[in-house]
């Protein structure tokens, strides 16, 4: 199985790379992508440039060749719709089941994506909760698709929804900009190497 880890990555922080690696060994993937988003669609738009984001996503899994970074959706224009990467990634492996993790907040807003129900065509959802969250948006599409086994998720290409407990970092990007901007330290809560290069680069000190 292949899994999907999107995101703007403005910056990568601990609690995208805990999730990533925990999910990678949870689900026994064969590869997990890192996407970054090129202008997302559902959220306002990166404060750091599509090359920043991604030489810092560089950085930050570089002891880690366990996780892998896929640019697709940087290398082209407009906004970045997920059904359209999963439906060009579904051609590149056609042979593996394709998982894509969303957090609990971005699945209570799913059914506002782009052509949302589509999704369920090139891979199965897989929503990231924290243990004692209970998602109460289940409306009947999704519960014709919830299953409980992760056997059913390798034995079927697509069209699966499965809930996945991960440990609970509270860590964001937004927070993290905001400590830069007031001159505090996020040490701890971002790899040192992207620290270095926020530093290095001035990034987020004038938003």
């Amino acid at each position: 199985m292949i899994g999907i880890f999107g995101g703007t990555f403005d910056p990568i922080h601990y609690g995208h790379l805990r999730s990533a690696l925990e999910v990678k060994d949870v689900f026994a993937l064969s590869k997990l992508l890192l996407i970054p988003s090129a202008q997302p669609p559902h959220r306002e738009q990166p404060v750091a440039t599509a090359t920043e984001r991604l030489q810092m996503l560089e950085l930050a899994i570089s002891h880690h060749p366990e996780l892998s970074i896929d640019a697709r959706e940087l290398n082209h224009d407009g906004p970045s719709y997920m059904v359209d990467t999963l439906a060009s990634l579904s051609k590149d492996y056609p042979h593996e089941p394709l998982l894509l993790f969303i957090g609990g907040d971005a699945f209570k807003q799913l059914m506002s994506w782009h052509q949302w129900q589509r999704l369920f065509d090139f891979a199965h959802i897989v929503v990231m909760t924290r243990p004692g969250v209970v998602i109460n948006t289940m409306n009947e599409f999704f519960k014709q698709r919830h299953c409980q086994q992760l056997t059913e998720l390798a034995s079927t290409r697509a069209g699966k929804l499965y809930f996945q407990h991960v440990t609970a970092l509270d860590i964001s990007a937004t927070a993290i900009r905001h400590m830069i901007t007031q001159q505090q330290n996020p040490g701890f809560l971002l790899p040192d190497t992207v620290l270095a290069y926020i530093r290095q680069h001035q990034l987020y000190q004038r938003h």
